[in-house]
């Protein structure tokens, strides 16, 4: 009799860690386009910020840097739209008194 017998292996996967976002793209919109109080700019750096931090392998980093990103380009955002909304309101409210002087 031998003492060697059918080996058995088995491997445990570990579950795959998310990598957090860095929103860069977000970012780079509202730089561009929606931009008040410079808020976009500064998510672009934070955007910038996490990317580096995530090719370093440091995610709690990443992810502290993502998180402010975000919330800048949601301020950056919503501001963005409500001061477009009231340059709209401006513009039609003054071409509707330049029709009432005109006649």
């Amino acid at each position: 009799a031998t003492a060697f017998g059918p080996t058995i292996t088995s491997f445990v996967r570990p579950e795959p860690v998310p990598s957090p976002q860095d929103f860069v793209l977000w970012s780079f919109f509202n730089s561009m386009f929606c931009n008040p109080f410079c808020l976009g700019f500064i998510a672009l750096v934070f955007s910038i910020k996490a990317r580096d931090r995530i090719i370093a392998q440091d995610p709690s980093t990443a992810g502290s840097y993502g998180r402010t990103a975000k919330f800048l380009n949601i301020a950056a955002l919503c501001l963005g739209i409500v001061c477009s909304i009231i340059c709209i309101v401006v513009l039609v409210m003054h071409y509707n008194n330049l029709l009432a002087v005109g006649r």
